[in-house]
């Protein structure tokens, strides 16, 4: 992006505008190694700490990763294309597909980590299934990843009472996943609703999901419901924001 004597934009601001509209052209594609710290310096007459400055912001956004001895480059992770209405359709889940078979297409998805536990509901957790004091939950907790690259974690919690000794507390629930699972038990899901909101990541969470310093993540909460409003899961999910794009198609 050419600048002007007016452009009061900070130095490092305007280099990383150039470096991402030259991504976005096509001038450099995903894998191709950016200009370093040097080059930068050399090419725009700034200082060490404003190249620097600069490559951070684009790693910041997701746009470009650094591997360590070899420079930054643009990342080659192709956005997740969440399909928020498709996914949870009952023609999906209901014959016996993942919901995700809505986003990933032809991409390969690994849950490498899966644990199932029951555990006394937590007070927020517990009012919203309505349950009863002391009412203990079967919690699931997963992480989803795509192509080689962590871009999810899960925990769902479900009534013991609904899910004991069903698929659902073992660590593989079978076909249709637990979706399914409670339909067979005669607690078929019939209405969702997801609540979404974003913010920083903790310590822990950017370690899970493989994310730099300044990747924001998706925070979204699930609660699945079945006849009469029964709430029978609360699914709270935490996404890479750089790896995913919400998609939400309905009629006016």
């Amino acid at each position: 992006m050419a600048s002007t004597d007016n452009d009061r934009r900070p130095k490092y601001q305007r280099i990383a505008d150039s470096l991402r509209e030259a991504i976005q052209s096509g001038e450099y594609g995903p894998g191709d190694r950016l200009p370093g710290e040097n080059e930068l310096m050399a090419a725009h007459g700034v200082a060490r700490m404003t190249a620097r400055q600069a490559l951070s912001v684009l790693k910041a956004e997701g746009v470009a990763e650094a591997r360590k001895g070899a420079g930054v480059f643009v990342r080659a992770f192709r956005p997740l294309r969440r399909r928020g209405i498709q996914r949870l359709a009952q023609e999906q889940w209901g014959s016996g597909r993942s919901i995700w078979s809505a986003d990933i297409e032809n991409r390969t998805l690994v849950v490498d980590q899966v644990t199932v536990s029951e555990e006394h509901a937590p007070e927020g957790i517990g009012s919203v299934l309505e349950l009863g004091d002391g009412e203990s939950v079967c919690v699931r907790r997963r992480r989803f990843v795509l192509d080689g690259k962590p871009v999810l974690l899960a925990t769902s919690y479900l009534p013991t009472s609904v899910v004991a000794g069903s698929a659902i507390t073992q660590e593989d629930t079978g076909p249709g996943g637990t979706y399914a699972r409670l339909a067979e038990l005669g607690y078929k899901p019939v209405h969702f609703r997801e609540e979404i909101r974003s913010r920083m990541p903790t310590r822990d969470e950017a370690d899970q999901l493989s994310i730099s310093a300044g990747t924001p993540v998706i925070l979204i909460c699930r609660t699945a419901f079945a006849d009469e409003g029964r709430p029978v899961e609360i699914n709270e999910m935490t996404l890479d924001a750089a790896s995913y794009i919400l998609e939400y198609d309905f009629d006016a």
